[in-house]
């Protein structure tokens, strides 16, 4: 199966696939520099930052390289962040999630959790992903704590392995989600959704 944009449904967000019509949204919503802290697209005014995510993420897509998500919160139909399924194989039936962020204000709610669910199912409920991989930079200890949190496993350190904006050499934390582990993810996930916290 092919790697193609689609929308995924849940209770608390909705993934879409990114478009032009989401870019003023997210700018919003990304407008505070603690979003983009750790990540490659940090920029002195953080609309800057929002806007090279989606040039960045909207060319992958374009290219058929990734599926590129704004995170749509269903109450409000209002983008809160991104997020995105790339690195696909299908012969060695994995996927790669990543390039999230979400808004400040939806730290420590449903937000994250759901998204990573959606993704989580979709990868292996519906592309037979046998593998779940997840990267955050080795710095950043709140990241790696949510993804611990869900029941990834953390695999080891992969050094020197991006050059950031400001020309730091970034080491990068390697987690995954392996097929006979997903029920009990999925599992710890619902309860994460259902307490309205996590990442």
């Amino acid at each position: 199966m092919k790697l193609s944009p689609i929308i995924l449904h849940g209770r608390t967000v909705r993934l879409e696939p990114l478009a032009a019509g989401h870019h003023t949204g997210l700018e919003r919503c990304g407008a505070e520099a603690e979003v983009w802290r750790w990540t490659g697209f940090l920029r002195a005014d953080p609309r800057e930052s929002v806007r090279g995510w989606c040039a960045t993420l909207g060319a992958m897509q374009a290219r058929g390289e990734a599926v590129a998500f704004a995170i749509v919160e269903v109450a409000s139909g209002t983008a809160v962040g991104g997020t995105t399924l790339f690195d696909y194989s299908a012969a060695n039936r994995r996927v790669e999630i990543g390039y999230t962020w979400v808004a400040r204000r939806a730290w420590r709610t449903a937000v994250n959790p759901e998204a990573k669910w959606l993704l989580l199912r979709y990868a292996f409920e519906t592309l037979g992903c046998g593998r779940v991989q997840l990267k955050t930079d080795a710095r950043n200890e709140r990241s790696q704590a949510a993804i611990a949190r869900i029941g990834a496993v953390r695999e080891g350190v992969l050094r020197s392995h991006l050059v950031m904006p400001d020309g730091f050499v970034r080491d990068s934390v390697m987690f995954s989600v392996v097929a006979a582990e997903w029920p009990g993810v999925k599992e710890r996930l619902r309860q994460l959704m259902n307490r309205g916290s996590a990442a």
